[in-house]
């Protein structure tokens, strides 16, 4: 399983989305920091969610964050989130 495919299997089990979008922008950090071949390593996730009704925005990235799992965050070098309710 990618890791694409991992974000998206544990952000749509914890939050039931509306809206889920996963994006790997690796490519264009090619050559910058933390770039790994074959990708992967820079992801842009855009989530909305009835579940983060009420959370301030480090709660609501805290959450997704938890939701990941250490391993997976270890893993991956940029995680860009827009996260709302």
């Amino acid at each position: 399983m990618t890791r694409t495919e991992k974000i998206r299997e544990r952000l749509e089990q914890a939050f039931e989305p509306r809206v889920l979008d996963v994006v790997d922008e690796s490519e264009s950090h090619r050559g910058h920091a933390g770039y790994q071949e074959g990708g992967e390593s820079h992801f842009r996730v855009t989530i909305e969610s009835g579940k983060f009704a009420g959370l301030s925005r480090i709660a609501r990235h805290r959450a997704v964050h938890e939701a990941l799992g250490k391993e997976l965050v270890s893993e991956i070098h940029a995680l860009a989130l827009a996260v709302r309710d």
